[in-house]
């Protein structure tokens, strides 16, 4: 058994991710296609149309939120950023692996209040809350300072287009062998263009339909 299959956190993200199924964000009907594609590329709206999304979930997928538990627990991780909180769906599933990897520390940031509240409670009922410090607030500003000297794994899930902007705030601290993890990078050519560059620094392959991984070479 590990934190991931045993009580509290099974029952908890399954209860979860049944909300997230049935949960719908009036705001994003207001979009069209091409307006959101445009907004999730925007490097100067962003917190105009996340805000408007305040109430939508935007959690993983369980295979990704297992993708990432494995990860962090394959890799031995101990120290671990996130650049997107939202209700703290893939903060749980690197908390649990934090906790199988015999304990560490994880920081993960997010800029809607009502997001962090709910974060909190989820990560206070699935015992995983000591684990992890949430900082609220714009990532740009949140993770400029005050970071740990080594980190083994980066997850990006916030704001598309601050991709490479966010990768920047880490990159410095990032030890050898350190895995980067983005979801949806897509909606982010000029970070895909970074990471996959045979001069960045990096190996790195798409995974599945969603997900970027990344490997810090040196």
């Amino acid at each position: 058994m590990t934190t991931l299959t045993k009580a509290p956190l099974t029952p908890l993200l399954a209860r979860l991710f049944e909300e997230a199924k049935a949960a719908a964000s009036p705001a994003m009907a207001e979009f069209s296609q091409e307006e959101r594609d445009r907004l999730l590329r925007s490097k100067t709206d962003y917190r105009d149309f996340y805000g408007r999304l305040k109430d939508l979930w935007l959690a993983v997928s369980p295979e990704t939120g297992t993708l990432l538990y494995m990860l962090a627990r394959g890799s031995g991780a101990r120290v671990i950023i996130e650049f997107g909180t939202s209700f703290g769906i893939s903060t749980l599933y690197l908390a649990a692996a934090l906790r199988d990897n015999g304990g560490g520390r994880l920081i993960t940031t997010e800029f809607e209040p009502s997001k962090v509240v709910r974060a909190k409670a989820n990560l206070r009922e699935g015992g995983l809350v000591d684990l992890v410090e949430i900082r609220e607030g714009d990532a740009l500003e949140t993770l400029s300072a005050d970071l740990p000297d080594r980190i083994d794994l980066l997850l990006l899930d916030g704001a598309k287009a601050l991709y490479p902007e966010i990768l920047n705030l880490v990159e410095s601290r990032l030890r050898p062998g350190a895995l980067v993890i983005a979801d949806n990078a897509d909606f982010s050519p000029d970070y895909l263009e970074r990471v996959r560059s045979p001069a960045s620094g990096y190996m790195s392959t798409p995974f599945g339909e969603d997900v970027e991984l990344s490997v810090r070479l040196g």
